[in-house]
């Protein structure tokens, strides 16, 4: 279908069609396709806000973890999104009984949502934005430590960077940098990263918690305030961050899947209506079936 691939304007223009006619074809096999969902075998999901609009609105998706592709599709990023997809789920035959295992982000509404609505989920957030988080730091860190060493300032991209991903020569201007832990408080923030993020590479659930437990002790210990930041919110999370060892779940596809609805978004100079946006999301994300209300739709 050309409107996976382009926008309803660019189909106009090569069938002819007005784009009126354009969207309102599409949005009705959408329509056809969603309502026929089948949802009964889903036990995994993952949930993910993205931006319709500037000035903090937007859109919450609800995938399929397994499947890999968009089941859900609401206005707003609140707890009652979830409600919202409890009552979508039950519709298309599936159980919030049967919903076992989620991914989402730290968002206080999603967490609370999925506890009153997903009653045996077990939450996961996974470790790139836990990592995300502690990479934030060191670069908090750096900005605050340059103002008295200019030095710094050069590093930002080693110190942003995995140890193993490091060139030959910005692993020996890291060696530099550590070789001043006891001075320099940004080295002991890349290195506190560094660990953490071996921490999170371990499978061992046991392993990991006691590890982990150490290391936010070892930095509420430390000076190297922007880290302490990130111990506490692992303190406040941490059964869902651990519960990553076992799961390895992760929101990495639907954040690519927003990130192919904001392009498309760009290419139509923007879309004003949700109906239009839901329609959009489920024609490039979806993997919506049309061939049983037409045996010609590819």
């Amino acid at each position: 279908m050309l409107a996976q691939q382009m926008p309803f304007a660019a189909v106009s223009r090569i069938t002819g069609e007005s784009w009126h006619r354009v969207y309102s074809i599409c949005a009705k096999y959408v329509d056809l396709a969603v309502d026929a969902m089948d949802l009964s075998g889903i036990s995994s999901v993952a949930i993910d806000e993205t931006s319709k609009e500037r000035g903090q609105k937007y859109l919450t998706l609800v995938a399929d973890a397994d499947q890999r592709k968009v089941i859900f599709v609401t206005d707003g990023k609140d707890a009652k999104t979830i409600e919202s997809f409890a009552g979508h789920l039950t519709a298309h035959d599936g159980d919030v009984d049967n919903i076992t295992s989620v991914s989402i982000d730290m968002s206080p509404a999603f967490i609370k949502g999925v506890g009153d609505y997903l009653p045996n989920v077990r939450i996961t957030f996974d470790k790139f934005h836990v990592i995300a988080h502690a990479s934030t730091a060191v670069e908090e860190m750096r900005r605050i430590e340059q103002q008295t060493d200019p030095a710094i300032k050069g590093l930002l991209w080693p110190l942003l960077k995995g140890r193993e991903k490091l060139s030959a020569a910005q692993s020996a201007d890291m060696g530099v940098l550590v070789a001043k832990i006891t001075t320099k408080r940004t080295a002991r923030a890349w290195l506190y990263k560094e660990q953490l993020r071996g921490i999170l590479e371990r499978k061992q659930i046991n392993v990991v918690s006691a590890m982990l437990k150490q290391w936010c002790t070892n930095v509420m210990r430390s000076k190297v305030e922007p880290m302490k930041e990130v111990a506490k919110m692992i303190r406040n999370h941490f059964d869902g961050i651990v519960a990553w060892t076992q799961t390895r779940q992760t929101n990495g596809f639907i954040e690519a899947l927003n990130g192919l609805f904001q392009a498309a978004k760009r290419k139509a100079h923007g879309y004003t209506n949700f109906n239009t946006m839901r329609t959009v999301i489920f024609l490039i994300a979806g993997k919506l079936d049309f061939k049983k209300f037409n045996a010609h739709a590819a």
